[in-house]
């Protein structure tokens, strides 16, 4: 019975959020609350629990960031890269979106996928705002690079780290086997784009020769606060890459680099949370607790052990189930949650092969959830996150306007992992 309210809940609320008639933040707290309100979770489960809880390092992590992205804003730091990119791609709109998808792609490698978002796009909106450009294409085009380019290391993406932590793999173990697909996949996607948002390169010259004539260093309106600034991110991004060493949460670093910022600038405390996204957080923390009623009502782990039984021991169909069904079920809902039900069926399945043969199913289940958040505007954080900064900006990206081009690209990218991990590893 429970399990049935579960899904009911959490289809309607989806069907809602798909449609745009409500606002999201209110069906996400509406569909918790029905949770709560129906037993089918609890308290206990809802705000506690590693499993089916509001995970609360994403809440903070993008609690910290945005406090640091608000204090970076206010020093010009933001105008000075929109229009060194522009210069660089001379005005050129589709050179200047492959010149942001890479610079996303690589950043998200380093720092995780949300971190990026929230650094790329105050720069997306300032460089077309200079070339009259729609920024919804740009910003589509950045939060699918850093899903892909965050697939790549064991920082890049939140359930890589899930993954990392259940099988016990290393960061240069991501690197190695994952690294070479992304550069591919990005090459792909670059040429896709071309195609995708064609109607959207409208090149004005004369707009083009007026950025080519300005100088970016006189974007910086202060000096000091941004090398405090700097100083800071530089240090928090040094302890995201250094995470296995220093075992400090993402979250706590972020919450500390925040902290530190705003006590050792004039920025008061009240100008630093003034910019934070704060509907977008209350989103996800509904968002959680709605699929942490599917894991508490074992919805989840009925589908993903169903999926593990039809494959009967055979690792090649294994592969490719989990490979396909992660991006499908990861299209659906957050793919954080999703990798932490699944991770320790995965686990299982691991074990019953000797030595490494059976890696390749962490590899299947990292690029299916990674790379299926592409697919629609919840299929991952980063995504929620750049159209909560869209909307607030006034330019706001409609869940549909995602979601046709996040297929294609999904179907796209999961289809040349297929033959990748197939020849390499089956």
């Amino acid at each position: 019975m429970q399990a049935t309210a579960a899904v009911v809940i959490f289809v309607c609320a989806y069907v809602l959020i798909a449609s745009e008639k409500v606002p999201r933040t209110a069906v996400a707290l509406g569909g918790a609350g029905l949770m709560l309100l129906l037993h089918v979770t609890d308290a206990e489960a809802a705000f506690f629990s590693p499993e089916s809880g509001i995970d609360w390092n994403v809440i903070f992590l993008l609690l910290g960031m945005m406090v640091i992205v608000s204090v970076l804003r206010r020093t010009g730091l933001f105008e000075y890269v929109a229009i060194w990119a522009a210069k660089r791609a001379r005005g050129r709109p589709y050179r200047l979106m492959v010149m942001l998808i890479v610079l996303t792609a690589v950043a998200s490698a380093l720092l995780d996928n949300v971190t990026t978002v929230l650094l790329i796009a105050p720069v997306t909106f300032l460089v077309c705002e200079r070339l009259a450009l729609r920024p919804e294409p740009y910003l589509v085009a950045e939060v699918m690079a850093s899903n892909i380019g965050g697939t790549a290391t064991l920082v890049g993406d939140p359930p890589n780290i899930i993954i990392a932590s259940r099988g016990g793999l290393s960061f240069n173990d991501f690197l190695v086997n994952l690294a070479p697909l992304v550069v591919v996949l990005l090459v792909v996607f670059c040429l896709l784009c071309r195609w995708l948002f064609r109607s959207s390169f409208r090149y004005d010259p004369d707009l083009a020769a007026e950025v080519m004539e300005l100088e970016e260093r006189e974007a910086i309106t202060d000096r000091r606060l941004l090398a405090q600034g700097l100083a800071v991110l530089a240090v928090v991004i040094a302890a995201f890459v250094l995470h296995p060493v220093l075992h400090y949460e993402p979250s706590v670093v972020a919450l500390l680099g925040a902290g530190l910022l705003v006590a050792a600038t004039r920025v008061t405390t009240e100008e630093a949370l003034a910019e934070v996204e704060w509907p977008t957080l209350v989103f996800f923390a509904g968002l959680f607790v709605m699929v942490g009623g599917l894991v508490e009502t074992g919805v989840i782990g009925e589908v993903s052990r169903a999926a593990a039984d039809a494959t009967q021991g055979r690792l090649g169909v294994a592969s490719m189930l989990l490979l396909w069904a992660s991006a499908g079920l990861s299209a659906i809902v957050d793919n954080i949650p999703y990798v932490a039900t699944m991770s320790p069926i995965v686990a299982d399945l691991v074990h019953q092969y000797p030595g490494t043969e059976g890696h390749v199913l962490w590899w299947a289940l990292a690029l299916g959830a990674d790379l299926g958040g592409n697919a629609t505007a919840i299929g991952a954080s980063a995504n929620v996150v750049v159209l909560g900064i869209a909307a607030r900006n006034g330019t706001p990206i409609s869940f549909w306007y995602f979601t046709r081009y996040g297929l294609v690209v999904t179907f796209v990218t999961i289809a040349l992992s297929t033959p990748y991990l197939w020849l390499r590893y089956l």
